[in-house]
């Protein structure tokens, strides 16, 4: 032993640090265990009272990746064409919107990309035409060709997709999520892969944010009450129109003087009942005073009273109904000008019931973008401790908003945030600073879903998710057990033909390889690395790659042997001859590793990573640690050995 106190030393420090790293590892599979075997109701008690250290057991385990422990894995398109139409802008026509269609249908049928597609068909339809004619910048002119055109439109979605992914990305880290995968897929495709995550329509609300805040003024309350009556009256005509058709067809074609007479009498039916319709809409705020006229609007919508800009409340059910009736032409002309409906974000259930959504009547012109905004976090209001999200905004932010606020005493201002509205509240007097929150959230994770929103930025085109998988926890248990199942076989495989072939050495070998795997677990959890199904096939892979160097160094201690050497002599000739080939055979596959991780995607870099560490750690034992048992066996003359 003589000469080895340094390699002892590191195998014991190696040893050490990877107990510690592997120690929480070993501390969740304890936890995890009892509280399986927990009810509800313990399981809730022992985490509320252990809060703290399940937390840092959790972060500081071993991470498994989506296959092992189950999650959600979510394919999102980055809307090229809608990135198109805002790059065009004004400048569009029918021609336009025509070559675009075409040209989205035929990228996403061929998988190609879109803006080769655009070009391509626009020049099909418009050969002497020029796409300048569409697009400027400061990179196109009206003399710019169509492959300049062509050029400055890949930048431009390149830089979209690639945003897109940082966004997505800084939304995902402060989620909370370990170790998420997020990957390209082609041209305008990400895949989003998010282990332990069981909320899927959470994640799908903040993967798919565009983070569009805006400040918006409100309808007026006389105007709108009387748009109301007006939609009210006239879906009532329309009903009452479509019942005296009935009952004309079904009148004798002989009596049509009668009947002539019966249809004058049911106009006249029909222009009282536009007139009985015309009343005050804070009658109907309950539903007994609601009246059963078989009104299409009145099914589905309870009105609000006068002085509100609430347009009216509709059921959740209902509400594909409401939008149905809203997209009637008539209807869109009776709504005061430039005024939109738009829900409110959180519905409300009075008395624990039926859960409405409030429709709001909101200016479509925003006076106020959420660029301005420099900061935003969750908070609680003092008053109801309900959570809300307080903002900060630059210097011309304040500037424009103590003027808005100024000029709109006593009136509502909308905070709309992608297209719903989070709070509409009353201008009391200005507002200086720029200081503002947005209210009536229902939870704090929606208010932290905000916050992450908002300060991860805005996606710079709207995203779609094309796909989306849950993987339960069972199918992960299923995977976890049968990569044990194969490591333990390989395992055992290699341990017994180690030991039938080399006999004492084969024993030493197959000690190393019990170090070499804890070494694995031990660097993937000390670089926060995720094990995945791929990185455990590495592992095994690693088993018998491990073996590799000892048999190149019992191969030449057998050689040394049969020269006539005396045992030490042979094993210090083994270790010396194999050196040089264990190194090149280890070297070059790791670089194989590295390029795997480098080019490689989700699956790829897991067994890649695995497949890295494998390489340091049977190195490290089979070079290091066999030979000091060999010495303490051999050099101390403690035990005998052979090899074969």
């Amino acid at each position: 032993m003589q000469g080895n106190g340094f390699k002892v030393g590191a195998v014991i420090f190696f040893l050490l640090l990877t107990a510690w790293y592997l120690f929480p590892s070993v501390q969740g599979l304890y936890y995890n265990n009892r509280l399986s075997a927990m009810t509800a109701e313990e399981e809730d008690a022992f985490r509320s009272d252990n809060y703290s250290t399940l937390s840092r057991v959790n972060e500081k385990a071993l991470n498994l990746g989506l296959d092992l422990q189950g999650g959600i894995h979510v394919t999102l398109e980055v809307g090229l064409s809608e990135l198109l139409q805002e790059l065009a802008d004004a400048r569009r026509d029918a021609a336009f919107d025509s070559i675009l269609a075409a040209a989205d249908a035929q990228a996403l049928a061929e998988g190609g990309s879109l803006i080769d597609a655009f070009v391509n068909e626009f020049e099909r339809r418009n050969p002497e035409a020029s796409l300048s004619r569409y697009f400027r910048s400061d990179e196109i002119t009206r003399r710019s060709s169509n492959s300049d055109v062509a050029a400055y439109l890949q930048m431009q979605a390149g830089d979209a997709v690639t945003r897109a992914i940082e966004i997505i990305r800084n939304r995902v880290d402060r989620f909370g999520v370990t170790e998420p995968s997020i990957q390209t897929q082609g041209n305008r495709r990400i895949i989003v892969e998010l282990p332990g995550v069981d909320d899927p329509e959470r994640v799908r609300r903040l993967l798919k944010g565009t983070a569009r805040l805006e400040f918006r003024l409100m309808a007026d309350p006389t105007e709108l009450n009387t748009s109301i009556q007006r939609m009210i009256s006239y879906f009532e005509a329309d009903v009452t129109a479509a019942a005296d058709s009935a009952d004309l067809a079904e009148t004798d074609d002989t009596d049509a003087t009668e009947a002539e007479s019966d249809t004058t009498g049911a106009e006249s039916d029909t222009t009282g009942a536009e007139s009985d319709t015309t009343f005050d809409v804070s009658q109907l705020l309950t539903d007994d005073a609601m009246p059963d006229a078989g009104n299409p609007l009145l099914d589905v919508i309870r009105p609000a009273g006068q002085g509100s800009v609430v347009f009216g409340e509709v059921a959740v059910q209902d509400t594909a109904a409401f939008n149905e009736l809203m997209r009637d032409p008539v209807a869109q002309q009776m709504l005061p000008r430039d005024i939109e409906l738009l829900y409110h974000a959180s519905p409300s259930n009075p008395g624990g019931g039926m859960e409405y959504y409030a429709v709001l009547a909101v200016n479509v012109n925003e006076e106020l973008s959420g660029e301005v905004i420099t900061d935003a976090r969750a908070d609680f209001d003092q008053t109801t401790n309900l959570p809300l999200v307080s903002m900060k905004m630059n210097s011309e932010g304040s500037r424009i908003w103590s003027r808005l606020t100024g000029a709109n005493v006593n009136k509502n201002v909308a905070i709309v945030l992608d297209g719903v509205v989070y709070s509409y509240p009353t201008v009391i007097s200005r507002i200086t600073g720029g200081n503002s929150q947005i209210t009536g959230l229902g939870s704090q994770a929606e208010a932290d879903d905000i916050v992450t929103v908002l300060k991860s930025g805005a996606l710079p085109a709207p995203v779609e998710i094309v796909e989306e998988r849950t993987v339960g926890p069972s199918l992960g248990r299923v995977a976890r057990q049968s990569g044990f199942t194969s490591i333990m076989v390989g395992l055992m495989v290699v341990a017994m033909f180690m030991i039938f072939y080399y006999r004492g050495g084969g024993f030493v070998a197959d000690l190393a390889l019990l170090i070499n795997i804890i070494f694995i677990l031990g660097i993937l959890a000390g670089f926060n690395a995720t094990l995945t199904l791929p990185g455990i096939a590495g592992i095994v892979l690693t088993i018998g790659m491990a073996v590799d160097a000892n048999v190149l160094i019992f191969e030449r201690i057998r050689e040394e042997q049969k020269t006539g050497k005396t045992l030490k002599a042979s094993v210090d000739g083994g270790y010396a001859k194999a050196l040089s080939a264990i190194i090149d055979a280890n070297v070059t596959t790791f670089f194989v590793g590295v390029i795997l991780y480098s080019f490689g995607i989700g699956p790829i870099q897991g067994f890649a990573v695995t497949l890295m560490a494998g390489i340091l750690a049977s190195l490290f034992s089979a070079i290091v640690f066999t030979r000091i048992i060999f010495d303490y066996m051999v050099v101390g003359r403690r035990l005998a050995v052979s090899f074969g």
